[in-house]
């Protein structure tokens, strides 16, 4: 049995405009939220055995919070340049290149190709939009990541930061 936790990284800052957009940081909101969400996965008993990210600072910073949180080393972190802005096929190539002794893994990427990815994942469950922070979670009854792709999958959550209210309430997320 394979669990994958996807993770979109947490609110990054513009505050420096000669940054790249490989080197924003979080910002104060984002810094905030990733041990919070870490947090809900522990609540929910889930036990991460391997985590990956994009090498993004933003990603990694995310990335890192989680670590904090579930006890696990950041050097222990898979590094990957190729999640950076990666397309829905990139990811799955490297979930498909997990070694296959990790049961249940994270991996932490960007938008627009992290909603095409989880898209791809599930017949009936489908997202418009992969919020910051948000973390996605299926399962598949298979023995190796290579599998995993063309498996037939089980929706287990999706769950995300809340944004603030407004005068109108709370900011819609379509899911479906």
């Amino acid at each position: 049995m394979k669990t994958l936790i996807i993770v979109r990284h947490a609110k990054s800052s513009w505050a420096n405009a000669d940054q790249t957009d490989f080197e924003r940081p979080l910002n104060d909101r984002g810094n905030k939220d990733a041990p919070e969400m870490a947090k809900r996965l522990l609540d929910k008993k889930i036990n991460i055995n391997h985590f990956v990210s994009s090498t993004a600072k933003r990603a990694m910073q995310t990335c890192v919070h989680f670590c904090k949180v579930l006890n696990i080393q950041k050097e222990e972190i898979q590094k990957e340049e190729i999640l950076y802005h990666s397309s829905a096929e990139t990811i799955h190539y490297v979930v498909g290149k997990i070694n296959n002794d990790h049961d249940t893994i994270a991996v932490f990427c960007h938008n627009p190709g992290i909603t095409d990815f989880v898209n791809t994942l599930l017949e009936k469950v489908k997202i418009d939009d992969m919020p910051t922070c948000g973390v996605f979670a299926v399962r598949a009854d298979v023995e190796d990541w290579k599998e995993f792709y063309s498996a037939e999958k089980e929706f287990l959550f999706f769950d995300y930061p809340r944004p603030p209210q407004s005068p109108k309430g709370e900011a819609g997320r379509k899911f479906h």
